[in-house]
C-alpha cells in the first residue's frame, strides 16, 4: 500500500509539471486517488479482472458490475478460478446474464488458463503490450479488455486507452479542442504523459465526471 501511494504522489508531481492542464486538475484535487473505483470491487487477479472486462464490454459499470456480482454468488461470494469458470457451461453463464458471445469468450479464457496456454505468473511480468498481444488472440477480448485488467489488477502506470469515448470527450472539454479528438490525436497529446498515461487519463475522467 504504501508503495502505491508513493507511485500516485510520484506520478501527480510529474504530470504536474508536464502538462498545464494536468496541473489545474492536480491542484484542485492535491489528494487525488485513482483506485477509489478498484476498491469497490471485489479482489482479483489478472485473470479475476479479465473476466470483469470481459463482462463489461459495451454496457455500464452498474450493470457489469451487477452481472459480476451474481457470477461471484454463484461461487460463494468471491472471484471463481480458471478451472472452475473452464467447467461451467456457457448456457449457465448466458442465465447469470452474459450475452452469449461473451459466456463462450469466458469459457476460452478460462479453459486456456486451466490448460496452461495462459500463465498469470507469466503475464505479470510481461510488458503491457506483449500481455495485448497474447491475450487479444482470445476471440472476444480486444485491447480494451486486456488495459482494463491491466489497472485493474496490476495498477500498470502507463496504460491508456485512446479509443475511449469517455476520454476521448474528457480530452476535448479539458483542452479547448473544438472537435472531438480521434485515437491517434490522443495518443500524440498523452506522449508528455508517459510513464503515468494511466494517471492522467484517471485525473481526466474523474474531472468530466464531476463537471
Amino acid at each position: 500500500m504504501a508503495a502505491r501511494i508513493e507511485e500516485i504522489r510520484a506520478g501527480l508531481a510529474y504530470l504536474r509539471t508536464a502538462d498545464p492542464v494536468l496541473a489545474e486538475l492536480i491542484d484542485r484535487r492535491p489528494d487525488f486517488d485513482p483506485d477509489v473505483f478498484i476498491r469497490r470491487l471485489p479482489v482479483m487477479d489478472l485473470f479475476g479482472a479479465l473476466i470483469f472486462q470481459v463482462i463489461g464490454q459495451q454496457i455500464s459499470v452498474a450493470a457489469a458490475t451487477a452481472i459480476f456480482a451474481r457470477l461471484t454468488e454463484r461461487f460463494g461470494g468471491r472471484v471463481p478460478g480458471p478451472g472452475e469458470l473452464a467447467a461451467v457451461d456457457p448456457g449457465t453463464l448466458h442465465d447469470l446474464g452474459l450475452s452469449r458471445r461473451k459466456a463462450a469468450t469466458v469459457v476460452d479464457l478460462a479453459q486456456r488458463f486451466s490448460d496452461g496456454r495462459l500463465s498469470e505468473a507469466e503475464l505479470r511480468e510481461l510488458p503491457d503490450q506483449e500481455v495485448i498481444r497474447r491475450l487479444t488472440e482470445v476471440k472476444g477480448i480486444g485491447a480494451w479488455t486486456v488495459q482494463g485488467a491491466l489497472l485493474i489488477a496490476l495498477h500498470r502506470p502507463d496504460v491508456i486507452r485512446t479509443d475511449d469515448l469517455a476520454l476521448r470527450r474528457a480530452v476535448k472539454a479539458r483542452y479547448g479542442l473544438d472537435h472531438l479528438p480521434g485515437p491517434a490525436e490522443v495518443a500524440d497529446l498523452a506522449e508528455d504523459w508517459t510513464p503515468y498515461r494511466s494517471l492522467a487519463s484517471s485525473l481526466l475522467l474523474a474531472a468530466a465526471r464531476s463537471s
